[in-house]
């Protein structure tokens, strides 16, 4: 059997279906049905659409099922077991006898102990007895569940609770989780039921205004313990006193309303409660937001009072909530359940002219006008009246007879309140009515016109106790519309209508509906013509147009317009295009009269549509738009802006569904551009001017169907007339002159928009200008020889010097090109020898956080922190390693002689409290700022104290650094804002620095640890491989230019079998460099032993002998200096490995010493006068006698050698991008929640500044986190791991630094040959870097916002974390020696501070220095 065609045919939702079904002979799972106009052949069931039982069962469908185990609507025949009871239910039992449970106990305490649950599972389910089971928590939690005994319908199972530490964390806000739990049968989830987790002690936390009332009415079993402020779910915990025991026993605050109060006045605020027995004549505060704090004092048993109160605020009114509080930390609320609220307002600020300040009186601000809106005054008079009221401008400025027309008005002092003119706006005679909810105090009035009489044109009054009058008039005029056109359009829509007519302009809403129903949209109008584009209508037939001002009636004039059958599309020609495009499409069809605009675009491949021209009725021409690929592909057409939908073919269905959906049967084939050449293929031609000029074109085979006229020849700008076209040949000929003038043409040949040079036409000269040019070139000749006899003769001269020189540049040439070859090949087999050799198996060696923090927030500017570390004892342990221990202050005990510590103890807890008050703390940080002899050192050692002090309180430690943070901004905005944060010379930019290490810690060890340490194990590695001078440091592998050894030194590894005495390990065979020392080789060699031991514990090089057993009986102590060494120019050099002539295998020992000889110290610290190692130094003004050895030495430019930068930068390009992709990117398990804080902080500050610079914010950011932190770290690994830094490891990692920053900054490098070699090294990279900053901070921008609660709970975990890593009393004691040495400026500075005066801080703090005036130094001194 053939297929002669295929059709899809679908029902339609909700087509009825003829009772009369068949089904099908062949498969009775489908049956036959017939609708309407059409049969159709259909599956009985649908099964699989329902995912729940109840949608399966409820579907009330007779062949699905519910089948248990596998959790899926099936046929019965698709279920397992399906014939044995309880495994498959059918529609039949309904939804009810679907599978559920239930959970017992279904709320747990989260501080009690259960020892399992109770599940009750009901429904249709078959024996869950002896099957494999367990209760399913989600993310892979699971625990053991059983069932007793058979049963069916009811049966009880039992589960372990999943365990404590993987219980979920509570959501913010919420005193419980809920948990949904599943039972798993053979590996499926059968059926679920949720239980919840109560903690009762948070409630107190979610709801601290409410915390009492809360927790009793919450539908968890809690209790509220007054005397402890807490909710707890045990009340045996509660200390024994009268507790309230339902929410309307609780103490709390009474609703009380208070008159508004101007800003900085001081007043008395009653506060009535309710149920004071339970707290009667406790210590009270009232609190009126952050740190706003005052005394509140007893009246009565009901009734406190909040003393001299005083508020400022800097906006027009500001409402700040009052609760009354315990004194103490941390803040204990009073319940109030009505909040009350104290509004204050400052006259000053939000009202420019007289109506807008007196209106104000409304809302209970006590304002006058004086040459400002000020506060009155107790003696002052009530306000009187405002100037009159003054129009500045009127919109629109006319508008229909009828009304309606919303009048915009807009000035100063235009009324302090509604009621002042509300009938107090006229245009003329005619009343406009003010709309309120559109009304602005003095500013704008918006109103409704009345209707006119008749035409008439007046000013606009404004009656507010004083007449304002406008300048401008407005005018009511009768708009008219006389015509429409074009008359008639598609249905489909989108024909653009112009209504003609006469003051069409006016109004403030304009309306063209279609049929009184449909808008016409996009609307456009002039004072004589409005322009729409028209709706779809519902059937070809005439639609009357209105036009309505207002929302008012029609505007007669009868107008109406036909919407006619759309356009068809028959056929397009060609069906093939060139992948460029522009080849002329004809499109035949119908009705084309009324399309206004038309369009082609293909479909998938093409780009941007062409525009089309309409021909006449029945022809459009488009060009083809051009492709991306050669490919087959529909074609969309776009009539007067609306998708063309060939409806003959929807109606049959003859196309595919996403062809159906656009309404395109239409195909284009885009084949290659077609290639053309001249007949000899050669790219030029000829040809003197006047001469006839045909061109003979060749043409590659194609399938495009190209006719003649398609095809334009140019040379130059005159057009080529073709003659004949064939499938390969094309003529044309060119009758017209191409010029006089000598020069060359280019021939190109198009096709739409394909253009092809396909050669050049070369004009050339008459016969005259040959014979002028030979006789030229003649003279020319002849003083060419005679030019070049002299030359000859004079250059015989310099020959000899010519061959000496000749020589000795292929001598260099030779040496370079050996140098470039053996560059190019290190290069090549660098990479894969480090990788190879690279030992990660030793673990890395991260620093304690303790040491962390010590070493980064005290590296050189803390007088506590002069690099305390006690050296290697020489007494060592069994595994020839030693303890390093430091000795931080800030990690120790605070020693101070026992007859002091009372009152240094009481005097340092007095002064804690004084820092973790935040108004002391800011005013002590700028009054040590403003000293002069207040030295950065200072600033830096201040910041890290305060860091170490407050390291258990970090979100009142954020708080301070923000508000300092804001000042700075507040200081750098008003200079260059882009100089922020630049660079470290403030506390704040200080306590920034060691916020970000903090916080980024985690990070630090967990994603940047690896990659950074392993950068740093292959750069030694790399530094290793070749010749490194010991007393210069210079080698032959580096990154840094100034440390690159341009020398061509020979080295040979050597492979020596060494053990070390008293190590306890085996022999291991160890590489070194013939060209090393002795002291390179013992650290090569300690390197080896002890690569599982933290440096600090390893031995040094001075520490150890190192020898060698030549034979048997032979044995050599080998040292860098014996009487065996070598004298060169009077310099002792080195003794290496080549030296002694130490063989490949050779056998060597190294044992501990136990007394250090300090004959030879370190060999970097050697005089290079006397010694040296690999080269001599090179000074030819104070050694005008070279040696022998230097005089023979070969001469090589010494800047070829700079391509083993480029080497060892390719052999560590990998590690360095893991680096900075580590660095650089966010993970999803732990995204930088305090990165993202701090630059939402930034940009909301900048916002707040009106700085939108995009610039300004990059350079914060870079500044706050690359450059504070992370260059930090890169140029200092020896913060975060227990290794050894060398100084040509420091220079290494200055050139990776400085690549970081280049990363970081916005600004173009300039660079060229006369820049360093540190910034061109990595020149190539720096863009593909600077992509990976600006997308890893656009993830920083689009990460989900972090609320203060939220940063706050992560702040606190941090200090959790880490708390009781230091001595904190050290820090405060350090810290109160600059209070002693600025004693009288910081009690000026709070004398100065109204808040600090209030609260007495000046007397906190004298109290401090009288209990540590006579002790504190007295007791460092004895200590």
């Amino acid at each position: 059997m053939q297929v002669v065609s295929r059709r899809v045919v679908t029902v339609a939702y909700g087509e009825p279906v003829h009772h009369v079904m068949q089904f099908d002979p062949a498969d009775s799972g489908y049956l036959y049905l017939m609708t309407s106009h059409q049969m159709a052949r259909v599956k009985v069931a649908a099964c699989n659409v329902h995912s729940t039982c109840g949608d399966c069962v409820g579907a009330a469908d007779a062949y699905c099922g519910w089948c248990a185990l596998e959790t899926r609507c099936t046929l019965q025949q698709d279920c397992a077991n399906s014939s044995q009871h309880h495994f498959w239910t059918s529609a039949s039992e309904g939804p009810s006898r679907c599978p559920a449970m239930t959970v017992l106990p279904a709320e747990i305490d989260v501080r009690q102990e259960y020892p399992g649950m109770i599940l009750q599972i009901s429904g249709s389910l078959p024996s869950l007895s002896g099957m494999e089971m367990a209760c399913d928590y989600g993310k892979n939690i699971r625990t053991v569940a059983r069932v007793p005994g058979p049963a069916f319908g009811h049966q009880i199972a039992y589960c372990n609770l999943l365990p404590r530490d993987r219980f979920p964390p509570f959501p913010p806000n919420q005193d419980h989780v809920t948990v949904e739990m599943s039972v798993r049968v053979n590996g499926r989830n059968i059926v679920k039921a949720n239980f919840t987790i109560y903690d009762c002690s948070r409630t107190a936390q979610v709801y601290p205004h409410t915390a009492c009332t809360s927790c009793l009415s919450a539908q968890w079993p809690c209790f509220w313990c007054s005397q402890q402020h807490s909710c707890v779910s045990n009340q045996s915990r509660c200390e024994a006193s009268p507790n309230p025991t339902s929410p309307q026993d609780c103490p709390r605050t009474l609703l009380s309303p208070l008159a508004p109060v101007p800003t900085g006045g001081s007043q008395n605020i009653l506060v009535p409660l309710a149920n004071t027995a339970f707290f009667q004549g406790a210590a009270l505060e009232c609190s009126f937001g952050l740190e706003e704090i005052f005394e509140a004092v007893w009246v009565n048993e009901s009734v406190v009072r909040c003393d001299q109160v005083v508020l400022h605020t800097t906006q027009k009114s500001q409402v700040f909530p009052l609760s009354l509080q315990l004194k103490g930390r941390p803040a204990r609320f009073l319940d109030s359940p009505e909040p009350m609220t104290v509004v204050v307002y400052n006259c000053a600020t939000g009202s420019p002219d007289c109506s807008q300040c007196l209106g104000r009186e409304d809302l209970g601000h006590l304002c006058v006008w004086s040459d400002g809106c000020r506060l009155r005054g107790p003696l002052q008079p009530m306000p009187g009246t405002c100037p009159a009221p003054e129009i500045r401008a009127i919109e629109p400025l006319s508008g229909p007879l009828d009304g309606g027309t919303l009048l915009t008005i807009r000035g100063r002092n235009l009324g302090r309140r509604l009621s002042d003119v509300a009938h107090g706006v006229w245009i003329g005679g005619v009343a406009c009515e003010p709309l309120p909810d559109r009304y602005t105090v003095s500013e704008e009035i918006v109103c409704v016109t009345g209707p006119a009489p008749g035409p008439l044109s007046d000013i606009v009054t404004v009656n507010a106790s004083k007449e304002g009058k406008s300048r401008d008039r407005f005018s009511y005029v009768l708009p008219l519309v006389h015509s429409l056109e074009p008359p008639m359009g598609p249905k489909a829509g989108g024909t653009r209508i112009t209504i003609h007519g006469n003051d069409l302009h006016v109004g403030s809403e304009l309306q063209v509906l279609v049929n009184d129903t449909d808008p016409c949209t996009e609307l456009m109008r002039t004072d004589t013509s409005i322009t729409c584009t028209m709706p779809e209508g519902a059937l070809p037939a005439p639609v009357p147009v209105c036009v309505r001002f207002e929302r008012r009636g029609c505007v007669h004039g009868n107008l109406t317009f036909w919407y006619m059958q759309n356009p068809v599309i028959t056929a397009i020609s060609p069906r093939r295009s060139p992948v460029s495009g522009g080849r002329t499409i004809t499109v035949a069809g119908e009705r084309f009269h009324m399309v206004q605009n038309v369009s082609m675009a293909v479909h998938h491949i093409g780009r941007e549509p062409t525009l089309c021209k309409v021909l006449n009725s029945t022809l459009i021409t488009c060009p083809s738009p051009g492709a991306l690929s050669n490919a087959s592909a529909p074609v969309d057409f776009f009539i007067n802006g609306r998708a063309y939908a060939d409806e003959v073919a929807v109606t049959e269905e003859l196309l595919d569904p996403e062809e159906a959906q656009r309404g395109s049967r239409f195909r284009l084939d885009y084949l290659p551009n077609p290639q053309f050449s001249t007949a000899k293929r050669e790219k030029w031609i000829k040809h003197h001017p006047g001469e006839p000029l045909t061109l003979v074109i060749h043409k590659e085979q194609d399938s495009l169907g190209l006719q003649s006229h398609e095809y334009r020849v140019k040379i130059g700008q005159v057009s080529c007339d073709i003659q004949i076209v064939s499938d390969r040949i094309i003529h044309c000929s060119v009758n017209e002159s191409l010029g006089a003038a000598e020069g060359q043409l280019p021939i190109t040949i198009q096709v739409g928009n394909f253009n092809q040079t396909i050669a050049t036409l070369q004009l050339g000269g008459s016969e005259t200008a040959i014979v002028v040019s030979i006789v030229i070139c003649s003279v020319l000749l002849l003083l060419s020889v005679v030019a070049l006899f002299i030359f000859c003769t004079k250059s015989r001269r310099a020959e000899r010097y010519w061959q000496k020189t000749l020589l000795q540049m292929e001598e260099m040439e030779s040496q370079i090109r050996e140098e470039i070859r053996k560059g190019f090949a290190e290069l090549q087999t660098d990479m894969t020898d480090l990788t190879k050799e690279l030992n990660r198996s030793q673990g890395i060696p991260f620093l304690e956080y303790k040491h962390f923090v010590t070493r980064t927030f005290f590296p050189k500017c803390s007088s506590l922190y002069e690099e305390r570390y006690v050296l290697p004892s020489q007494t060592l342990n069994s595994q020839g390693s030693s303890q390093a221990q430091e000795t931080h202050p800030l990690l120790g005990e605070w020693k101070i002689p026992e007859s002091c510590r009372p009152n240094m103890e009481e005097g340092i807890s007095l002064f804690s409290s004084l820092l973790n008050n935040k108004h002391f703390l800011i005013v002590f940080v700028h009054a040590l700022e403003q000293q002069k002899d207040f030295a950065v050192r200072d600033r830096c050692s201040l910041a890290s104290l305060l860091t170490i002090a407050l390291h258990g309180k970090l979100e009142y430690y954020t708080s301070i650094m923000k508000e300092l943070l804001v000042d700075l901004i507040d200081a750098s905005a008003a200079k260059n804002p882009k100089l922020m944060l630049r660079r470290t010379e403030s506390v704040v930019e200080k306590m920034l620095t060691n916020w970000m290490s903090i916080c980024m810690y985690s990070c630090l060890r967990e994603t940047v640890g690896e990659p950074f340490f392993l950068l740093l194990c292959a750069i030694k590695q790399q530094i290793n491989k070749g010749s490194i001078d010991a007393i210069t440091g210079k080698a032959r592998y580096t990154l840094n230019e100034e440390w690159l050894l341009r020398e061509n030194i020979e080295a040979k590894p050597r492979n020596l079998n060494v053990s070390f005495q008293g190590c306890g390990m085996d022999s291991l065979s160890v590489r070194a460099m013939d060209t090393d020392t002795l002291t390179q080789v013992k650290e090569k060699i300690l390197e080896a032993f002890c690569k599982n031991v933290p440096y600090s514990q390893w031995p040094r090089a001075e520490d150890v002998d190192l020898e060698w057993f030549a034979s048997s009986t032979q044995s050599y102590i080998l040292r860098d200096l014996d009487d065996t060494s070598v004298v060169e120019d009077g310099r002792k050099k080195l003794n290496t490995l080549a030296h002694y002539k130490i063989p490949e295998g050779a056998s060597l020992a190294m044992s501990l010493i136990d007394k250090k000889d300090n004959t030879l110290g370190r060999v970097k610290d050697l005089d290079t006068e006397k010694y040296f190692h690999l080269v001599l130094p090179t000074d030819e003004l104070a050694e005008p006698k070279k040696s022998h050895r230097q005089s023979h030495r070969k001469k090589v430019l010494p800047e070829i050698y700079l391509t083993r930068l480029l080497s060892t930068k390719g052999t560590l390009q990998k590690f360095l991008d893991d680096l900075f992709k580590a660095i650089l990117s966010i993970r999803e398990d732990k995204p930088p929640l305090a990165v993202k804080y701090f630059f939402d902080f930034l940009e909301e500050q900048a916002e707040k500044r009106g700085i939108s610079d995009p610039d300004t914010l990059h350079i914060w950011k870079t500044n706050s986190l690359p450059l504070r932190f992370w260059v930090n770290i890169l140029k200092n690994p020896q913060f975060v791991f227990d290794i050894d830094k060398t100084d040509h490891i420091d220079a290494c990692l200055s050139v990776i630094a400085q690549a970081f920053i280049d990363a970081c900054s916005i600004s173009d490098l300039q660079l060229g040959k006369d820049s360093p070699t540190n910034k061109l090294l990595y020149a190539k990279e720096i863009p593909e870097y600077r992509k990976i900053v600006q997308r890893y901070y656009k993830q920083i921008q689009d990460m989900t916002p972090l609320s203060e609660q939220e940063m706050n709970a992560h702040l606190a975990e941090e200090s959790r974390k880490y708390q009781n890593e230091f001595n904190t009393n050290v820090a405060m004691a350090e810290i109160y020696k600059y209070a002693k040495r600025y004693r009288p400026q910081i009690m000026a500075a709070l004398e100065a501070n109204p808040t600090a005066r209030r609260t007495q801080l000046q007397h906190k703090f004298e109290q401090v220095v009288a209990l540590m005036e006579d002790n504190i130094y007295e007791c460092y001194s004895e200590a």
